[in-house]
């Protein structure tokens, strides 16, 4: 397993360690996106023992620990007789945990305990939580134990581990979210590859470490993806395929869900319309996908009350997922058949600049929550639209009572005073501290600008030009 650098979540779980008590680390995130290389690469050169449990029954998970726990202490009694039950598994671990007596050939004290798909442990016995949350109180809350509960499982992982419901609750005294890569850390991955070529990169995979692996630098992006997403022997292929059927019970309702999304079906009515589920159907399906975060639910920035707003649309949130619900299912049987070429040449490279253009507005809205320009710190940032017409990019900064209107521009041309013209005045459309608010513009363009637009930058104090 390659592990992606990940550094302040490194440096996260290396000063928990330093302060040498007992600590419950909480690890969650999105299959793929490294939080297995990320504990393997902490626990590296530390006492530990890893265990990935699968939908075996409990009684064979623990069996199974059983033998992993044995293996590590060089304890012949526990590998023949095993675990009798969770219980008895927490008090040998604080049995273990007192400080190593002269001639001992394992280090006892300090030891981490990983614990790799956790909810699967739930799932094959629902008491989980409780056992885990009564081992942790009565044995190890003071035995200088680290332990880290990992899980894919999103939904499961909110509710029956980080949840207030759930007996875990209060325990942790750290948790991580492992996010997707960031368009930067991502391209660290490509460094001989410039920023434009390697947006097509990130536009077809996002920033899943898993995925961008899969990708060879040598070869263009047309080649990576006839050899690596649309060969039907590639890992990419089935992907979507494996994990929606992993992940929930009913995986073609939600594949017509997302295919109806991918065409720009994003409302719930044209989704309703689309697929022909009725409205109580459709709205627990996009609740599943959207605790995936497979898609999301997205309002005008402007808009304060999320949950009730009448204005919210559905958005395929996962790169990958989308170029694959874009290009790959609707083509499976030209793919299957060997037209990969026919694929390429007429459904996929035509639209193609189309399709990344949603991408870079993605990379130009996260490089404005992270303060551009000019630093200015927006507390919320994402898109505006409304009858009159949309926007690209709008920050808020309440605090300093700006506003930041951007617009994003993935064209071979540069960009001209036409379009800031434009954004100036659907700007004033945006109703939010009209007439008190401090306005700043900034615009993003893959082929830079005109000559006449840089000339009007450095004359004016509120437009920045980003490339």
């Amino acid at each position: 397993m390659i592990f992606v650098n990940r550094e302040t979540e490194l440096s996260f779980l290396r000063r928990a360690w330093q302060e040498e008590k007992s600590q419950l680390v909480v690890i969650y995130g999105k299959r793929r996106v490294g939080k297995t290389a990320l504990v393997k690469e902490f626990s590296r050169d530390l006492p530990h023992i890893y265990f990935l449990a699968d939908k075996a029954p409990d009684r064979d998970q623990l069996a199974q620990l059983s033998e992993k726990v044995g293996l590590y202490f060089q304890d012949d009694f526990l590998l023949s007789r095993g675990f009798g039950t969770w219980r008895d598994f927490f008090k040998y671990i604080k049995s273990k945990s007192a400080p190593a007596q002269a001639g001992e050939t394992v280090s006892k004290g300090n030891l981490v305990m990983i614990f790799d798909e956790f909810p699967y442990l739930i799932e094959s016995n629902p008491a989980i939580p409780s056992l885990f949350q009564k081992g942790w109180d009565e044995e190890l809350s003071h035995a200088g134990v680290f332990m880290i509960l990992l899980g894919s499982s999103m939904g499961m992982m909110e509710t029956e581990v980080l949840g207030h419901k759930s007996p875990l609750f209060g325990r942790r005294t750290g948790q991580i979210l492992v996010e997707p890569l960031s368009f930067t850390d991502a391209k660290n991955l490509f460094p001989g590859l410039p920023d434009d070529a390697f947006m097509y990169f990130y536009g077809a995979l996002g920033g899943t470490p898993a995925y961008l692996m899969q990708f060879d630098p040598a070869d263009d992006f047309r080649e990576n993806v006839r050899r690596r997403i649309l060969a039907p022997e590639a890992y990419l292929y089935r992907e979507p395929d494996f994990i929606l059927r992993e992940e929930l019970r009913e995986p073609r309702n939600y594949f017509s869900i997302l295919r109806a999304i991918a065409m720009g079906k994003t409302r719930p009515a044209e989704i309703i319309n689309e697929t022909g589920f009725d409205k109580n159907m459709v709205g627990k399906y996009l609740s599943v996908l959207t605790d995936l975060k497979i898609i999301r639910r997205e309002v005008p920035v402007t808009e304060w009350g999320f949950e009730k707003s009448k204005k919210g649309i559905y958005l395929l949130e996962d790169h990958f997922f989308r170029f694959w619900f874009h290009y790959v299912y609707p083509n499976r049987s030209f793919l299957e058949e060997g037209q990969t070429d026919y694929v390429l040449d007429r459904k996929i490279m035509p639209s193609l600049d189309q399709f990344v253009a949603w991408s870079y507005e993605e990379v130009c809205r996260f490089r404005v929550r992270k303060g551009l320009p000019q630093g200015i710190q927006c507390n919320r940032v994402g898109r505006w639209w409304s009858k009159e017409g949309e926007i690209d990019i709008v920050g808020l900064a309440e605090d300093e009572n700006t506003a930041v209107f951007g617009e994003v521009k993935w064209s071979v041309n540069p960009v001209g005073t036409d379009i800031l013209d434009d954004l100036e005045k659907r700007a004033k459309l945006v109703d939010w501290r009209k007439g008190q608010r401090k306005e700043v513009f900034v615009l993003f363009s893959r082929s830079g600008f005109t000559a006449n637009l840089e000339k009007l930058a450095k004359e004016r104090g509120d437009l920045f030009l980003n490339k």
